[in-house]
């Protein structure tokens, strides 16, 4: 889809209702918990390795440390470099990630709600010709989500809006450059900021809760639900176009 026609359907948006889209949310999170399951557990999978990286440092320095006292100190400041470097860089792939399986799910969400046969390409925005624009989505998201949480809560809160859309449109719209992205991520999160907030928060505290009341281990279960509400303000207030459904049942011959 074009940039200005996407524009133009965000400027003339239908009113939205929170009863409605909230209700389409559970119906269409029974059709896809397991996929939100293998989600999740996919980034866990990739997450725990990635995070047992940044310990290998501070390991190599306590074990040199351990043979010559004396270096500790003067080793420290390099120290203190090698793990914050080792730390980004975890971040920063772990971003790509969850960026790339997050935009999978929304394009299986719509396989499920459409009822359109194909393959569940979990790895779709994680491989070619998509995994560079993930890379540049996912920076931008980290990065503009540091910046926000640096100039204290409003502006965090305010972008957690636009940064939330920012997926699912790559998502739909993986062709456009990753700054059209961004900038119809925060048209869309302003022209709808209030409803989605209030969706958001109010998935989210169900997601939490049921999780709970299942043992905790729910969570597990439940936590893709928060992402089902963004998936139907994206299909009311912009759509899909016929070729979407031709690139879904295209996957099913990879």
């Amino acid at each position: 889809m074009l940039l200005a026609e996407i524009q133009h359907k965000i400027q003339n948006a239908i009113q939205l209702d929170f009863g409605q889209i909230f209700n389409e949310s559970i119906e269409l999170f029974k059709k896809v918990w397991v996929q939100g399951l293998i989600i999740m557990l996919l980034t866990m999978a990739f997450a725990i390795p990635l995070i047992f990286l940044i310990y290998i440092p501070l390991i190599g320095f306590s074990i040199a440390g351990e043979a010559n006292p004396s270096m500790i100190d003067d080793a420290a400041p390099l120290m203190l470099l090698v793990f914050g470097l080792t730390y980004l860089i975890v971040v920063a792939v772990l971003s790509v990630i969850t960026v790339g399986l997050k935009a999978a799910f929304f394009r299986i969400m719509f396989q499920h709600d459409m009822n359109v046969s194909g393959k569940e390409d979990y790895f779709y925005f994680l491989k070619r010709p998509y995994l560079g624009k993930t890379i540049s989505i996912a920076f931008a998201y980290l990065g503009i989500t540091i910046l926000a949480t640096l100039l204290c809560v409003i502006p965090l809160i305010y972008v957690m809006v636009p940064m939330s859309l920012l997926i699912v449109i790559y998502a739909f719209n993986p062709d456009l450059t990753a700054s059209n992205l961004l900038k119809v991520s925060f048209e869309l999160g302003n022209k709808k900021w209030f409803i989605t907030f209030g969706l958001i928060i109010v998935a989210g505290l169900l997601a939490e809760i049921v999780g709970m009341l299942l043992c905790f281990v729910g969570i597990f279960f439940t936590a893709s639900f928060v992402s089902i509400p963004l998936y139907f303000i994206y299909k009311k207030v912009i759509g899909f176009e016929e070729p979407e459904f031709t690139k879904i049942e295209g996957n099913s011959n990879i």
